[in-house]
């Protein structure tokens, strides 16, 4: 798809807070970076969200974004030429054929309440609407497709929750975060017959995230990754196929779950936490108990590796039963969050 030019000029901007020293402008590439950095890190503690990125993670993300030009995809604010916060946009169609406008924001404690938070949000409704409306224009969305704006809110983000709600956002799904001690027993499930957990080894990476993607389509929200998406994956931090629970069945992927150590995060919050997540079983394997077996698998290699405590995150309303799967190994829920949306027609900007 071409690139899709932004009419929207800062300068142009209506209902800009009253601010002395503000300023709204675009991005202006990876000196950003620890500008961006410094407002993450800020705004975590007010909004009880535990974190730990680095400028290789910013680095890492914004080299492969996908539906994304942060040139003209972002937004700004700065105060007396210090950046106070910054919003950026993105989009994808999902497996219902819904057209899904992202937004991500982050703004300081101390400028909240000031107007600049609705301004980055409506920069970023006007940006989608844009590229919504062009990509109709060239016939690659249908005058009916279903458009919404959309976002993710954390349990701790009251300030979030609050204008998204003026904004006309609802939450319309929600999911847990989960934790279990791994002070208590684990009791490990055999393997289902025929099937086998082999060392990962760097050929099979293509293969396993082939499998997952295809176990996560029939998923809620579900949006088809992208070589950009394989390239971020393999570049992360955290990516540590030795710690992986893969089942094999001959030469196919049957199921798995992707472990990880985030060695930061434990570090800042003086813990012993490994990640079960992306637990996921392709559709001729499901229902053998195979999801049980490979959680059990990985909670005691998290034992044996001295972690004091599991983690994972789980779709409320998942229709594989996770949920239940997940509170019968010992995990209880700690945190919720929700994805917001608002619907939009794309003709709204004709």
């Amino acid at each position: 798809m071409a690139l899709i030019e932004s009419s929207i000029r800062m300068d142009s901007l209506i209902d800009v807070p009253d601010v002395p020293g503000l300023i709204f402008r675009g991005f202006q590439g990876e000196t950003d970076y620890p500008k961006m950095l410094a407002v993450i890190s800020g705004s975590k503690n007010a909004d009880k969200i535990e974190r730990t990125d680095t400028l290789e993670d910013v680095a890492n993300n914004y080299a492969h974004l996908t539906n994304c030009d942060p040139y003209q995809d972002m937004i700004f604010a700065e105060v007396n030429g210090v950046v106070v916060g910054y919003g950026r946009v993105s989009w994808r169609i999902d497996q219902d054929g819904q057209w899904l406008g992202f937004l991500i924001g982050f703004l300081l404690p101390d400028w909240r309440w000031k107007g600049i938070g609705r301004r980055m949000l409506r920069f970023g409704e006007q940006r989608l609407s844009q590229i919504a409306n062009q990509l109709r224009q060239e016939g690659t969305l249908e005058r009916s497709t279903v458009c919404f704006y959309e976002t993710n809110q954390e349990q701790g983000e009251k300030d979030k929750e609050i204008l998204l709600t003026r904004e006309g956002y609802q939450p319309v799904r929600y999911d847990f975060s989960m934790e279990r001690s791994l002070a208590d027993p684990v009791y490990e499930i055999p393997m289902p017959a025929g099937l086998e957990v082999r060392l990962v080894q760097p050929e099979h990476y293509r293969s396993i995230w082939e499998a997952s993607n295809e176990a996560f389509r029939d998923h809620w929200g579900y949006v088809e990754e992208t070589e950009e998406d394989f390239q971020r994956w393999l570049a992360e931090p955290t990516f540590d196929p030795k710690l992986w629970q893969v089942a094999w069945d001959g030469d196919q992927v049957a199921g798995m779950v992707l472990n990880f150590v985030n060695l930061a995060e434990n570090q800042e919050y003086q813990r012993k936490r490994g990640y079960t997540e992306n637990i996921s079983v392709r559709r001729p394997w499901r229902r053998r108990g195979l999801a049980r077996a490979l959680l059990t698998r990985s909670l005691k290699m998290f034992q044996e590796l001295g972690m004091t405590e599991a983690a994972l995150r789980v779709d409320t309303e998942n229709l594989s039963g996770a949920l239940n799967l997940y509170e019968s190994v010992g995990f209880r829920v700690v945190n919720r969050g929700a994805t917001y949306r608002k619907q939009f027609s794309i003709d709204r900007t004709k």
